[in-house]
Formats: C-alpha cells, sequence, structure tokens
C-alpha cells in the first residue's frame, strides 16, 4: 500500500518502462504520475497553465534534451518554485554540476533505486523552500 495521492509528478522520458515503474514507486510516495514520451508532449500539455509539484526530466531524449527543457524553465517565472529532479543513466560528475547550475535540484541515477528516488525528492523538495524564502 502507497501513501494516499495528494501530489502530482510529471515525468518526460522516452523509455515507456522508466515511465511505468516511475508511475509505481511514485504512488507508493504519494504522487500520482503522469507520463510524457518526449520534451515536445510535456511541454504541450504545460501550455494549459497546469503544472505538477514535481518534474521529472531525462537528460537524453529525441530532438530535446532534459537539460535543455530545464533550463528554459527556469527562465519562466511560473516555474520558479517548481521542484525540477533530472534522471539519467550517465550520471558523471559534469552532468550532476551541470544540472545544478541549470536551475535543476538534484539527479536521479537509472536504475532508479526507490530509496535514492525518495531522497532525491526530499532534498528537492527543501531546495525549492530554500529558494522562495530568499
Amino acid at each position: 500500500m502507497g501513501k494516499e495521492i495528494t501530489k502530482t509528478a510529471w515525468i518526460a522520458d522516452d523509455d515507456s518502462e522508466i515511465r511505468s515503474a516511475m508511475a509505481l514507486m511514485m504512488r507508493l510516495l504519494g504522487y500520482e504520475l503522469r507520463g510524457f514520451k518526449d520534451v515536445r508532449s510535456l511541454a504541450a500539455y504545460m501550455s494549459h497553465g497546469d503544472h505538477p509539484d514535481i518534474l521529472f526530466l531525462d537528460i537524453n531524449m529525441p530532438e530535446v534534451s532534459g537539460l535543455d527543457f530545464l533550463s528554459v524553465l527556469r527562465t519562466r517565472p511560473e516555474y520558479s518554485d517548481l521542484p525540477i529532479l533530472i534522471i539519467s543513466s550517465e550520471g558523471q560528475e559534469q552532468n550532476v554540476e551541470k544540472v545544478i547550475r541549470l536551475g535543476g535540484d538534484g539527479f536521479v541515477f537509472k536504475p532508479i533505486i526507490f530509496e535514492e528516488l525518495e531522497s532525491a525528492i526530499n532534498v528537492a523538495e527543501k531546495r525549492r523552500k530554500a529558494f522562495r524564502a530568499k
């Protein structure tokens, strides 16, 4: 049994198995997950003015990378308090540093381990709260 669903999370990842696995893990953490196969479909959905409680972006996707979309989102005031985590199998130190430099709130490594996901979410939420307090 998971927690009561009280929050929303969105993920843009071109791997349907990752989206499915994340949906299960996020449900256990009290989130309803909406998955998108690429950044374009996510951006189209976001254009309606809705946004989640937390957002996950894969680095390597066709056409537009998660890092490129992260940098665009952080220029928009309406998304300044949105916790954004990058997920990738490429966890080199320079990628992690770039994520933070672009305004990301953390990095989740594939394969995704539940405890690490939960910890990354907690850190991301605290980072955004601290950001809002400034």
